[in-house]
């Protein structure tokens, strides 16, 4: 991989060569090489370094560029190989910048979990914060953390995220708390183990109906909207999560649960067409190249809405922007099936859950 920072012109460069995506516009795919803009910065990508070097120096001869190296130099993101041939994601230098930025030290109490088992409320009688150090910076530090590289704590700095306007005592604790669970696992990350054998989509999504009713401000309308968690996977390995509150009240945990399903497939589609795009580089079996995805969720209801295309009584109300995906249903593009709730890994992104269960996820979402 190689970044480059180059000007606006090597776009119009690139149009020449490369075939841009008809899913992403920053997206330009040649039979043998993948290049992403950003701004004026280009990420490329070859499976090796001859092709790369001979891309760059073509540039070279047409643009004053940067080449900056390894890609990780563009994302902040440490890779390294285990000894097992296993990819490793982290951010030690974030974490730490996190922990000071936070005020912690090295005698700092450290955490299993990111999040207590309850869920955040505004507080806005209680006591003041005690600390000084700026909470929108951290929020947005963590934000780009748990994006990246530690989707574990994505549902702990969301909830944190909606009180940045008027923080409060326990919305610090919160965030400390997070930073000390951090401190504990400074070195760690998501751990990369394609599946060589399962080249698909597999997407687990689910919703926590109403959960900020019975410990929020009756009157705030936000205390009534169902929060949708979901994680897309490519080969076995993750690399989209997603925690945040519906947009829509959902009248029950049939009606929360299939909004969730709906917006998890939302972002799985466009994937399975860009995917498909980079099949020529990437050099797929020719076994592989019809792409699926496999769905799980696990509540009865939404499984039945999503499989049996009828209206009912109860669900007749939910508009047909939720019911987008379900010509992929039906052709099989898209294949929903039943799964546990102890091993549903989404559980992460909707709930501050206990340690046990928390730790057993995150093994299985982050490899560790």
């Amino acid at each position: 991989q190689e970044i480059i920072g180059l000007t606006s012109f090597v776009i119009a460069y690139s149009v020449v060569v490369f075939r841009q995506s008809s899913i992403d516009p920053c997206l330009f795919v040649r039979k043998d090489l993948i290049l992403v803009v950003y701004v004026d910065d280009c990420l490329i990508f070859a499976r090796d370094d001859k092709t790369l070097d001979t891309f760059v120096a073509s540039l070279r001869s047409d643009f004053n560029l940067t080449c900056e190296g390894d890609v990780g130099a563009f994302l902040g993101i440490q890779f390294t190989r285990t000894s097992t041939g296993k990819m490793q994601m982290t951010q030690p230098g974030l974490i730490s910048k996190i922990i000071k930025e936070c005020g912690l030290d090295s005698e700092s109490k450290r955490h299993n979990t990111p999040a207590i088992t309850k869920l955040l409320q505004k507080d806005s009688s209680g006591p003041q914060r005690e600390h000084h150090w700026n909470y929108r910076t951290l929020i947005g530090m963590l934000t780009y953390l748990s994006m990246s590289s530690r989707p574990d704590i994505a549902f702990a700095v969301h909830q944190c995220a909606r009180f940045s306007t008027c923080p409060m005592r326990i919305h610090e604790i919160a965030v400390r708390r997070i930073c000390r669970y951090l401190q504990a696992t400074t070195d760690k990350g998501y751990i990369l183990h394609p599946n060589t054998t399962h080249r698909n989509l597999d997407c687990y999504v689910d919703a926590d109906f109403a959960g900020l009713w019975t410990v929020g401000d009756a009157q705030d309308p936000i205390s009534v909207m169902s929060r949708t968690g979901f994680v897309i996977c490519y080969a076995g390995c993750p690399i989209f999560w997603l925690s945040k509150l519906q947009s829509e009240v959902a009248l029950s945990t049939t009606e929360a649960e299939y909004i969730a399903l709906s917006q998890s497939l939302r972002d799985v589609i466009p994937l399975l067409n860009i995917i498909a795009e980079l099949q020529q580089v990437f050099l797929f079996p020719t076994h592989q190249a019809l792409l699926s995805c496999s769905l799980f969720e696990d509540n009865a209801g939404a499984l039945a809405l999503a499989l049996d295309h009828k209206t009912r009584p109860r669900t007749n109300h939910i508009g047909l922007k939720y019911h987008h995906f379900r010509s992929h249903v039906t052709s099989g593009l898209i294949k929903i099936f039943s799964i546990s709730t102890f091993d549903q890994v989404a559980d992460t992104f909707t709930n501050p859950l206990p340690a046990v269960t928390f730790i057993y996820l995150r093994q299985k979402l982050m490899g560790w």
